[in-house]
């Protein structure tokens, strides 16, 4: 492993930032919605197709300034010593103080009348230097202790866009070879078999034939040991207990060769209509729909509970989430987080598995849940997860834990818990 430390700031400085000449009032605007709290990628997404006159290179600074600023927004402040600074000031700390850009030029590409004085020096916190609330950044140092540091800032990157090819249709070489066809270049991912990384800027996969087929889906390679951890096999029971819009199920789907009974449940309707339709496409037709919550006794032979969470494991995937979080969302799902994992511990068969999963870095969320479950449950022990195929890297303390730092995943925990084969 590299004694380099990760840089997050060096990808600033190779942005096509000239490009935002002339485009300081559309840049201001976006970023006083986003600092007003809209969603940024909302945001975005609108100004962009306010303005489709735009070059590709001013397409992609816009939207690195835009990103960049609502994510380094704490440490620009820092630099600018000014909490309650206007977005051209904030956009002139990213380019100048960050980026590295002359201070003329980032004056102008502002907005800005002349350069302003910027703070030189480390910021003196971890909170500053990563651009988190300070109740965050105090999470992750007691979490994560010496590496929270390399852990954060890893947070202040875009993950990268990982797709998740459908075994049911074809084989990941396969998929790459297919993708390369329709002008998208892939590489493998390193912990999923599954798991294929795009090369280069962002294509339009919504736009790709191979998508409609059902060839792919796009899940981070995190996610995808989730699914993998379940081992589901042709012709058993397989419940996802909280299936959201799918991806999992269709993942367990495929690993049982579309034999035996997959149900899936989620207190949405409509992701589950969504799930339909997705099960529809990926050729998969043993998906069981579940509109209300399986009743204790269901006889599963495995359950994924991949429960809601305070997701501080994807904050990387958008620059105002961590913005928009307040401090009890630390605690406010463990209730829920149980009640979900004692249900999967009651309708899972003895002898079967059940994978209790977040993606979050949160022991309260993590540790805590499973330790209470097996206090309570006797029946029930912790086996490693993925015994045979997962590295000794992906596990610590006898859980799954992959990180951005270490793994490059989003952050995903989970547990592997086996019934015992004399309990009922």
């Amino acid at each position: 492993m590299s004694t380099v430390p990760f840089n997050p700031l060096s990808r600033l400085c190779v942005q096509p930032w000239s490009a935002l000449g002339g485009l300081a009032p559309i840049v201001s605007d976006a970023l006083a919605r986003i600092l007003s709290g809209d969603p940024a990628e909302r945001v975005l997404d609108r100004t962009l197709r306010s303005h489709r006159e735009l070059s590709r290179e001013g397409r992609q600074a816009l939207k690195e300034a835009v990103f960049n600023v609502g994510l380094w927004r704490r440490r620009l402040a820092f630099l600018l010593g000014a909490e309650d600074a206007a977005p051209s000031q904030l956009l002139f700390a990213l380019l100048h103080g960050l980026a590295g850009v002359p201070a003329p030029e980032a004056a102008a590409w502002s907005g800005l009348d002349a350069p302003l004085p910027l703070n030189t020096g480390e910021p003196p916190s971890l909170a500053l230097r990563a651009s988190l609330p300070d109740w965050l950044a105090d999470h992750f140092a007691r979490e994560l202790g010496p590496e929270a540091e390399d852990f954060c800032a890893h947070l202040n990157v875009p993950g990268p866009i990982t797709l998740r090819v459908n075994p049911a249709r074809l084989s990941r070489e396969a998929l790459a070879a297919r993708l390369a066809s329709e002008g998208v270049s892939t590489r493998p991912g390193t912990w999923s078999p599954l798991a294929l990384h795009v090369d280069g800027p962002r294509p339009n996969l919504y736009a790709l034939e191979s998508l409609r087929e059902g060839l792919f889906e796009v899940q981070d390679e995190g996610s995808q040991l989730l699914g993998l951890l379940v081992e589901a096999r042709p012709g058993e029971t397989v419940l996802d207990l909280c299936a959201g819009a799918g991806g999992k199920t269709l993942h367990l789907g495929a690993a049982m060769e579309d034999k035996g009974r997959l149900m899936a449940y989620d207190p949405d309707a409509e992701r589950l209509d969504r799930l339909q339709q997705r099960s529809s496409r990926a050729g998969l037709t043993r998906v069981q729909v579940l509109r209300t919550l399986p009743a204790p006794g269901l006889g599963a032979d495995r359950v994924l509970a991949d429960v809601p969470c305070s997701e501080l494991g994807s904050l990387r995937r958008g620059p105002d989430l961590r913005f928009r979080l307040t401090p009890d969302v630390l605690s406010r799902f463990t209730t829920t987080q149980r009640d979900i994992l004692a249900r999967a511990g009651d309708v899972v068969r003895p002898g079967g598995r059940v994978v209790y999963a977040t993606c979050t870095v949160n022991h309260a969320e993590n540790q805590d849940v499973v330790s209470n479950f097996l206090r309570s449950r006797p029946d029930f022990r912790s086996i490693r997860p993925g015994s045979g195929w997962l590295p000794d890297t992906c596990i610590q303390d006898g859980f799954l834990l992959v990180t951005p730092h270490r793994h490059g995943t989003d952050g995903f925990f989970a547990a592997v818990l086996e019934r015992s084969e004399s309990a009922g």
